[in-house]
């Protein structure tokens, strides 16, 4: 296997990275004078020595990856030798150049940001290692892909990205990986108290998709892609304008989609499966607390695709369950739903109209749990299911209570 080598790389961080106000004193303004003449000379050694970095990395890649290699072991060394001494120049870069304009306030808006994305990565390697190692040479290597779309020449922009692609798509699923082993934790069903783990999930497919698969497309060099442009496609219309909490909704339940295609094992369905559920809690609070009928109706609509979405694309490639009686009631379930998909083509409404009474009845079954207050949303479910005729209104009349309404089903 191909391994990721990351040790020994640190060593520039350990100096302080606190920014302090300036010092008055005659001699800190003699120092502060010297340190923004010598600025550029520090920037130009680094961007120097980066530029060789990266071209003997750029080298050994290409090697690395050739099929006409013939000690493949010596070569994987020099790869990961000559990446661990890239990622080192980029390292330094930050520390002797960007964070010194910033402390003597001579950085761009960029520099500033880089060096503030540069603390929240290092804030990790405390307590969260394992994230912090992956996300640190993430952070490296964005930062210096952003220049080479700026300055470099075509050419070599085009070797970086078969690299960065590629070692991109590496650290997003080693990250991914480590939030899936947080989250399964031998628990096979949503917990409230991983909320920000399930939250870290949800960004970083998001980033990997608006940063790495949106260049992957362009490259176009992974035939395998094509069956995932159309969510691509939906995904790029939640990308613009404010997003209200039925829209953010959506958007993870395409990215869920996706990532039920892309990241398999980092993402394994165990995971997957608790993310849906998230969703699921979320959208069905949501269609509950709506108060004006017509964003109620809209957010229904929603939870019924995402139900969709949940026994479609996840529960149908299921193996393992919990119980032999999940296993057959959701067997029974999937049949009905392909009994009902047959009316697709010639009766589209019926189509519609009996999918949906389908998912309603199936849910009513899961909210049965007691775990969450979804009384509303019940009669809320109900009320459709009169209003399609499958279940029925009786009106009785109690002396003690007054005139009360009981919902009933007929069938």
């Amino acid at each position: 296997m191909k391994k990721l080598y990351f040790e020994g790389m640190m060593t520039m961080e350990e100096r302080s990275l606190r920014i302090t106000g300036a010092d008055k004193t005659f001699f800190n303004k003699i120092t502060n004078t010297l340190t923004k003449i010598l600025i550029p000379t520090k920037i130009g050694i680094n961007g120097m020595l980066i530029s060789i970095k990266r071209n003997s990395l750029i080298k050994a890649y290409e090697n690395y990856i050739s099929e006409e290699n013939y000690n493949e072991e010596d070569i994987e060394k020099k790869y990961d030798s000559c990446y661990e001494a890239y990622l080192t120049a980029l390292d330094k870069y930050v520390m002797d150049s960007i964070y010194k304009k910033v402390k003597n306030n001579t950085a761009s808006e960029f520099e500033q940001n880089a060096l503030s994305k540069y603390y929240e990565v290092t804030s990790l390697k405390e307590n969260e290692y394992a994230e912090y190692k992956y996300r640190k040479q993430k952070y490296l290597l964005e930062l210096d892909y952003e220049g080479i779309k700026l300055s470099s020449k075509e050419k070599i922009k085009e070797k970086y990205q078969k690299f960065y692609v590629s070692k991109m798509d590496s650290l997003y699923k080693s990250i991914l990986k480590n939030y899936s082993i947080k989250v399964a934790d031998n628990i096979n069903n949503y917990d409230s108290t991983k909320e920000w783990i399930y939250t870290k999930i949800f960004y970083t497919l998001e980033d990997y998709i608006q940063n790495i698969l949106s260049l992957k497309l362009e490259l176009n060099e992974d035939q395998n892609l094509k069956s995932i442009v159309s969510e691509y496609e939906k995904f790029e219309s939640y990308t613009v304008g404010k997003l209200d909490t039925k829209d953010n909704i959506e958007k993870n339940m395409i990215l869920l989609g996706i990532s039920r295609k892309l990241f398999t094992h980092s993402l394994p369905l165990i995971v997957a499966e608790q993310c849906y559920e998230k969703l699921l809690k979320d959208a069905r609070s949501l269609v509950q607390d709506t108060k004006i009928a017509t964003k109620r109706e809209k957010a229904y609509s929603m939870l019924i695709n995402l139900i969709e979405d949940y026994n479609v694309k996840l529960l149908s490639t299921k193996v393992y369950w919990e119980s032999p009686k999940e296993r057959d009631q959701y067997k029974e379930f999937w049949k009905k739903y392909q009994d009902i998909l047959k009316l697709k083509e010639t009766d589209f409404i019926e189509y519609v109209k009996q999918k949906e009474i389908l998912f309603i009845k199936n849910d009513i079954k899961n909210l049965d749990n007691g775990k969450i207050d979804y009384s509303k949303l019940m009669k809320y479910y109900k009320r459709k299911l009169v209003d399609y005729g499958v279940m029925k209104q009786i009106s009785n009349t109690c002396k003690s209570e007054g005139k009360y309404t009981k919902i009933k089903e007929v069938a």
